[in-house]
């Protein structure tokens, strides 16, 4: 509970400090990676009683004081005294317990500018609209023992990776209670067992830092070291996490070091300077976002970031870090005209301070959290951005592969009837498939902005756009690469994303999307437990070709290969409505193909047509092999078999006999 206002609240004592000579020479020189033990607000103990460090980063301030509920907001009570040359202002404050709001009075020595600054370094702040800081304890008593223990295995490249991807706020919702937001503690339990039906191995939130405006869906930042106040307290967070490591769900962060809003209370304009952005807009503002631009060259801003990414890994345990926005990072012209935009040193459009930082980041978290994973949205060309900084790359585990996406998508919306002309959206990709480790991601980009839902976009009726988003489910699973999907996506919901409700949950209530979703299960199930669909991800021994020359069926066939011989899966797709009997594909080994996953079976809300369980490679040569089988290929789904080796030579009259079944099969389209 906030300490009482009372009269004559003590001044700041200047016989107490947490920073170091050390920790002022680290932070200066853009090297402490832990700055928010010492910066910000802390609970001490003290022999003139106990009360609250305080520590703010404001070099071009003249005065700097601190003003909360304790003193009355009084803007002189409890002033802070300069610690050197530093920048920073620091002060003790006497009886100041968990709970207080605050705020510090920053006077400019620019102007007189004056302005109420909310903590860059808070742990908590107040619920939104309201902007005050809040002075919290983080100590939490954690339970994820086993799960920490074990999280090294789960991040190799060689495991299966399938993530969630999730917006607190409209996720779920009490509805019952004014549809106000489930807390953290609400919410855990619910997406933890919901992670886990699905065959989720990770949920992925969107950005949980605290941000005054909810419908940035908290991509502009204010409070880079606190959990937003909507959905609970620090605490509830620690649990949240806790709770998901516990039933075995891992927790990705979005976290977003590319930009800033421009609210006051914010991070803009700090010290009547422009101490975090650049202050020439070609290089301090996004024209896309209208927020400001981090100056990655200011030793103190890479403190500062360096610091929020390690606290979200330590204080919080999370399992990653997804780093928003990348492309706008590397470069100065992303999104300007010529004339909007400042080169480097070099003449050249590459921000190298960024760069720096992105590198120092990867090497700093690899070497002090090697089983944490840092994944770039990055949507250009620039290389080996998951690659290691030692032979030039940026240094993440992964990046999204934004081509697939925008490619596939671009051909899943396409008439069944012109995709033959487009074959080449499906087939470019594995040209640079193993360029980088890619993740493929379905995200919540694709489904706002009147772009509509996955469901929504596919074309013509609704028996055609249920199997269409089976099937682009089921070619996400087959395609080398980790796995994203956003919310909403696994059953088919009907309406474009709204930030402001629940997903329609209700859908679940018919078949067709309690089929999608069903399918979404069991395609997450098998990608993690056939290592011939993860464990080469990485790999191009783990992918090749049985048939991308079909543009006039618009079919496509490939095989995914494990560590094992044995280890092999055989997917193939018909993106027509057109049922394809008796089609003849090569086979990878002989033996029987057991049909481990069919989208147009009935359980799904297909039509049934299918492989009777599956078929036999026969010696009949096809695509260059000396077997092939001849699948039936449901309309609009795909099919993966995965190879039983055989026990010994097949009969040939068995032979014969299963040849003549499957090219006359006895199930019909429903």
């Amino acid at each position: 509970m906030a300490a009482r206002p009372r009269a004559g609240a003590p001044r700041a004592s200047a016989e107490f400090s947490l920073l170091t000579d050390d920790d002022l020479y680290l932070f200066n020189e853009g090297n402490h990676f832990r700055t928010y033990e010492k910066l910000g607000a802390h609970l001490v103990r003290a022999e003139s009683g106990d009360g609250c460090s305080f520590a703010v980063f404001a070099p071009n301030a003249r005065a700097v004081s601190v003003t909360g509920d304790w003193n009355g907001w009084d803007k002189g009570a409890n002033p802070l005294r300069p610690r050197g040359r530093s920048g920073i202002w620091e002060g003790f404050v006497a009886g100041v317990g968990p709970g207080a709001i605050y705020k510090y009075h920053v006077v400019s020595s620019q102007g007189g500018y004056r302005v109420d600054k909310a903590d860059p370094f808070a742990f908590a702040a107040e619920m939104p609209p309201r902007t005050g800081s809040i002075v919290t304890s983080l100590e939490f008593e954690w339970g994820d023992a086993d799960w920490m223990k074990g999280r090294k295995e789960r991040h190799r490249p060689s495991s299966p990776i399938a993530v969630y991807e999730v917006h607190l706020g409209s996720w779920r919702r009490a509805l019952a209670d004014g549809n106000r937001f489930l807390t953290y503690r609400e919410i855990a339990p619910q997406l933890a067992a919901y992670a886990r039906e699905m065959g989720y191995t990770h949920v992925e939130l969107m950005p949980i830092m605290e941000h005054p405006f909810y419908g940035s869906w908290g991509y502009q930042v204010t409070g880079y070291f606190a959990p937003t106040a909507r959905y609970g307290s620090p605490a509830d967070f620690q649990y949240f996490v806790d709770h998901l490591h516990r039933e075995g769900v891992g927790v990705l962060l979005d976290w977003v070091p590319s930009h800033f809003p421009s609210d006051e209370h914010g991070l803009g304009f700090f010290d009547g300077t422009h101490l975090y952005e650049h202050s020439d807009p070609r290089q301090g503002f996004h024209p896309d976002w209208k927020s400001a631009i981090f100056n990655y060259g200011r030793n103190e801003v890479k403190s500062f970031l360096l610091s929020s990414a390690e606290f979200w890994l330590e204080k919080y345990h999370a399992d990653g870090l997804r780093v928003d926005a990348v492309a706008s990072m590397l470069y100065w012209n992303y999104s300007r005209r010529e004339g909007e935009w400042i080169a480097n040193v070099y003449g050249g459009a590459e921000n190298l301070e960024a760069i720096s930082l992105l590198r120092r980041l990867n090497d700093y978290v690899h070497e002090a959290h090697p089983d944490v994973l840092t994944i770039a949205e990055e949507s250009t060309t620039w290389p080996m951005v998951s690659r290691s900084t030692r032979v030039g790359g940026l240094g993440f585990d992964m990046k999204w592969d934004m081509g697939w996406m925008n490619d596939t998508l671009k051909y899943m919306k396409r008439d069944p009837i012109h995709r033959k002309y487009h074959y080449t959206e499906l087939t470019f990709r594995p040209m640079y498939a193993y360029t980088e480790n890619f993740l493929l991601p379905l995200s919540h980009d694709e489904v706002v902005h009147m772009k509509g839902s996955l469901l929504s976009r596919m074309p013509g009726d609704d028996w055609k756009k249920f199997a269409s988003l089976r099937l682009l489910l089921a070619y996400q699973c087959a395609v080398p690469g980790k796995k994203l999907l956003f919310m909403g996506g696994e059953f088919g919901q009907w309406a474009e994303w709204n930030h402001d409700s629940a997903l329609q949950w209700h859908l679940l209530e018919f078949p067709a999307h309690a089929g999608v979703r069903r399918l979404a299960a069991d395609l997450n199930r098998l990608y993690a437990g056939e290592p011939a669909l993860h464990a080469r991800d990485f790999e191009p021994a783990g992918f090749e070709w049985i048939d991308c020359h079909d543009w006039e069926y618009s079919t496509l066939t490939f095989a995914r290969r494990g560590g094992s011989p044995d280890d092999v899966v055989v997917a193939a797709f018909n993106f027509t409505p057109v049922p394809r009997y008796g089609y003849r594909v090569g086979a990878p080994a002989p033996g029987f193909w057991r049909e481990v996953v069919n989208t147009d079976a009935t359980d799904y809300g297909g039509s049934g047509v299918g492989n009777l369980g599956g078929v036999e490679a026969l010696g009949f040569p096809a695509h260059g092999r000396p077997w092939s089988l001849a699948l039936t290929l449901p309309p609009l789904a795909a099919v993966f078999l995965k190879h039983v080796p055989p026990s010994g030579p097949l009969p040939e009259a068995e032979g014969e006999r299963l040849q003549s079944k499957i090219q006359n099969p006895e199930s019909k389209i429903a």
